[in-house]
């Protein structure tokens, strides 16, 4: 099997979207499956690969970090042709994706895509809800072609179908149980960044709109948990320096972290906060849990496949610092209780695997080809 990929962002770009592909990639690479991936010049600096074909490309004005690409299309039907796919995989709507579909429709090439963000949600965080309709109705004609339309999450599943959406299908996201691992945990990390105080609560993400991080900094500044307690926010994004000025003494913004330093961020924290109700998956939850950090998140979204009440953290209502703050202290005040959390939270992770997820994808992609190939006039 060959697969062309056509995603309108990819490593080194900081997103889930990016991140995913290129542990499917590498997972291809590994496996000696050929693929090719067409994707916009990033942001960041790039490291050249025979495997990518890059395009000039803008910043998208809702997502700086991500680029909206200018495909030349003469070149990628060369490209295309040369490699010769037997499947074409579109992972986002955008340009480069509309160049995949037309060329995939050209030449009778089957195709699946996954869908990684609730574009929806986020346009109440930017004040277009009025574009709404106009969305789905886009998202639907841009769908309709596809073979199968992979989600991260069964909620997600859910809010798709519901909108009349079809051949749905999840592929859950794994995480490194290597990489995030209690045994980062580090008193570096008290050190470096000057914390005195009893309890470390971390974030980790985007900081922007959709994250809903004006809960966060309520959160934060509850009267319960103003003493004895650290905030500790690992991520960049648009409203970095809103959020700086109007931090509480007690909240610390590392920046964006990656590897190791990272990891320690995670092991290192006695809870992991994350209020944002728009994420189709939540990776970083995930990796929070693989380090042994129990996790309060919005019960909503992608979360609400993994986070287990009273197990490995609790999901508060969206929106409401009360909710979050009770739940907190109710952990941080028991602490049989945390340590238990932290071993399921633990325990969970190992579960969910790369490997696994990634064999029960390519399946999947198999079993599109074998259709194609028996509804193909002989």
């Amino acid at each position: 099997m060959r697969i062309a990929i056509f995603t309108d962002t990819f490593t080194p770009d900081v997103n889930g979207c990016a991140r995913t592909l290129k542990r499917y990639t590498d997972y291809l690479e590994n496996k000696g499956i050929p693929f090719k991936v067409f994707a916009p010049e990033s942001t960041h600096e790039t490291q050249f690969s025979s495997h990518i074909r890059r395009f000039t490309s803008l910043p998208f004005f809702l997502y700086p970090e991500c680029r909206m690409a200018l495909p030349n299309l003469i070149q990628m039907k060369s490209e295309l042709r040369a490699f010769h796919p037997d499947l074409i995989h579109i992972a986002t709507p955008f340009n480069i994706g509309l160049a995949g579909l037309k060329l995939a429709k050209k030449w009778n090439i089957p195709i699946v895509g996954s869908y990684h963000t609730d574009f929806d949600q986020y346009l109440s965080y930017y004040d277009l809800q009025m574009f709404s309709r106009f969305l789905w109705k886009y998202m639907h004609w841009f769908h309709k072609s596809f073979q199968k339309i992979f989600v991260p999450s069964h909620e997600t599943l859910k809010q798709l179908q519901a909108k009349q959406f079809r051949n749905l299908s999840i592929w859950k996201r794994g995480v490194d149980g290597s990489l995030f691992n209690p045994s980062f945990t580090s008193e570096q990390v008290r050190i470096r960044y000057g914390i005195k105080e009893t309890y470390i609560l971390s974030y980790v993400g985007r900081l922007a709109p959709e994250k809903d991080l004006e809960t966060l900094l309520k959160i934060a500044n509850h009267p319960s948990l103003k003493k004895d307690v650290h905030w500790l926010i690992a991520g960049d994004g648009p409203l970095k320096k809103e959020l700086e000025k109007q931090a509480p003494d007690n909240m610390t913004f590392a920046g964006y972290l990656k590897g190791e330093e990272l990891s320690r961020i995670y092991a290192s924290s006695d809870l992991f906060v994350f209020p944002s109700p728009t994420e189709t998956f939540g990776n970083s939850a995930l990796e929070a849990l693989a380090s042994g950090t129990p996790v309060i998140g919005a019960d909503s979204g992608g979360l609400k496949d993994f986070i287990r009440n009273g197990k490995n953290g609790y999901l508060a209502e969206p929106k409401n610092p009360e909710a979050f703050a009770q739940h907190i202290l109710h952990i941080l005040l028991h602490a049989s209780l945390k340590k238990r959390m932290e071993q399921e939270a633990r325990s969970y992770a190992l579960t969910q695997s790369w490997e696994a997820i990634f064999e029960n994808l390519l399946a999947e992609c198999e079993s599109v080809l074998a259709k194609c190939s028996r509804e193909r006039p002989a």
